[in-house]
């Protein structure tokens, strides 16, 4: 690996913010009482719901949520990497100079673990070059030109659906992945083998990470389609009933999806599920856990336990596919942040630099500490704000330095607390011992596979040790790299 790599992958840290230290056990006990308060003035009723091993209590920071996304106009120009999801990078199928339209598929890949990647705007592709991500991976990046004439591809057209295999294959050409974070291609969870028996569809509103509230305006403002999405699953998947995770501090999402649910006479098939509000509910071996009290073994899938888990803005903007025949181009954000001045949530063309959206939200009223792409505990840290929006990012947070929280790293106490916060039950001081020396054998046995990067440990952790990025390199090890 080489050392700018390691730098990108290892040492972009996920970010502690100083108002989550500051966060004491009475001011989250006065939160838990308003959220309480308001959810039985929604008529929010207590669900029955598997509590989680560890976590995290993070601060709400919620502050766009009643704020109507805003669309952003198409930018000049952008940068499309050919690879955004997990899996295998698409090969380009356009050459420099060549005429593209909206929706058209720049580049694609055999790899069944891939999803194709469309054009955004229309106009002219002015260069196909290797492109560093915020991961540290480099591949081939399409930048287009905008013409200004936002000419849709002629090929767009609603997909016809017949059976199975016609709606596992219009979801791979949606170029849907999980957007809300994940990155895995939609239709690599949908196509479930004949011998699997699945009978629950997992739908994740729980977005339990501060500042981010993306999926939460999904709900409020596209909730037809999030019911359609959910109808056309199950119908062609099979699946019989869907349960809807949305955490207790949204109750106005859920009051609303519920009475929904109840108006389409669904409420023996679809029921919504109140959360506790507590971190990382959100993470998909936690939600099935929290919901259905059934466990995903170590290296084992969701489907192997009967459950498929995708996220609510996926659903939504596949029903939107469905509809109209036009693929992911366009995604809704989380701009926020002390640093910047006017945040929202933005519907924005994919490939739009981070530095444009920041323009577009008026810029900085005071110079970032850290800028964040993705949330406080699972996003990585920018380099550089010349970089693109991808499918799979779900927010921008340009947090102030009083908003940070990140004293110098202490060495390790041996209080334990890391182990206790972690929900996957494991050691990440023992972890972090044997990445140092190499130690393949005992980093497998003690299980660092099964580590989520949720970030619990080193929010709980005294010395501020950056602990994911131990559990990271762990990883790296026993790959070989």
């Amino acid at each position: 690996m080489s050392a700018r790599k390691n730098l990108a992958s290892l040492s972009a840290p996920r970010v502690l913010v100083k108002s989550f230290a500051a966060f004491s056990a009475k001011e989250y006990r006065r939160k838990t009482v308003l959220i309480k308060k308001g959810n039985i003035e929604m008529g929010v009723k207590k669900q029955p719901i598997t509590k989680i091993r560890g976590g995290a209590r993070v601060p709400h920071k919620k502050v766009t949520a009643e704020g109507g996304s805003v669309r952003m106009p198409s930018p000049q120009t952008v940068v499309l990497p050919l690879q955004q999801h997990i899996g295998a990078p698409c090969t380009p199928l356009v050459k420099v100079g060549e005429q593209v339209h909206i929706g058209q598929v720049i580049g694609d890949s055999d790899a069944f673990v891939a999803a194709p990647i469309h054009a955004t705007v229309s106009g002219t592709v002015k260069a196909i070059s290797p492109y560093l991500l915020a991961n540290g991976n480099t591949v081939d990046a399409v930048q287009i030109e905008n013409d200004g004439q936002d000419t849709l591809c002629p090929d767009i057209s609603v997909p016809k659906i017949n059976n199975v295999a016609d709606f596992i294959q219009a979801v791979r050409q949606s170029g849907m992945v999980g957007i809300g974070g994940a990155g895995f291609p939609l239709h690599g969870k949908l196509a479930i083998k004949k011998e699997t028996m699945v009978d629950t569809l997992i739908v994740n509103g729980a977005e339990c990470e501060p500042y981010i509230t993306a999926d939460y305006r999904e709900m409020m403002e596209n909730s037809k389609h999030v019911l359609d999405g959910i109808e056309l699953i199950m119908q062609y998947v099979g699946i019989p009933s869907c349960l809807i995770g949305i955490e207790e501090n949204k109750p106005k999402a859920i009051t609303l999806l519920t009475k929904a649910i109840a108006q389409r006479g669904m409420e023996k098939r679809v029921k919504v599920k109140a959360l506790p509000t507590r971190y990382p509910y959100g993470a998909e071996k936690m939600l099935i856990w929290a919901l259905t009290k059934r466990k995903v073994p170590l290296g084992g899938l969701p489907s192997d336990v009967g459950a498929i888990v995708l996220n609510i803005s996926s659903v939504s903007v596949l029903n939107y596919y469905l509809g109209t025949g036009i693929p992911l181009v366009r995604k809704r954000i989380t701009v926020d942040g002390g640093a910047i001045l006017w945040p929202q949530n933005l519907f924005v063309p994919i490939g739009t630099s981070v530095k444009e959206i920041i323009q577009f939200c008026g810029n900085f009223i005071q110079e970032p500490e850290k800028i964040i792409l993705g949330g406080p505990m699972m996003g990585l840290a920018l380099y550089n704000i010349e970089g693109p929006l991808m499918k799979q990012n779900n927010a921008i947070l340009c947090l102030t330095k009083e908003e940070m929280y990140a004293p110098e790293n202490a060495p390790c106490i041996r209080c334990g607390r890391c182990a206790e916060a972690c929900p996957m039950n494991l050691m990440p001081t023992y972890i972090e011992r044997y990445g140092k020396q190499g130690d393949v054998v005992a980093l497998k046995k003690h299980g660092v596979a099964g580590c989520m990067e949720c970030g619990s440990c080193a929010y709980a952790c005294p010395a501020r040790r950056p602990l994911v990025q131990f559990l990271r390199h762990g990883k790296l090890v026993i790959r070989g790299k």
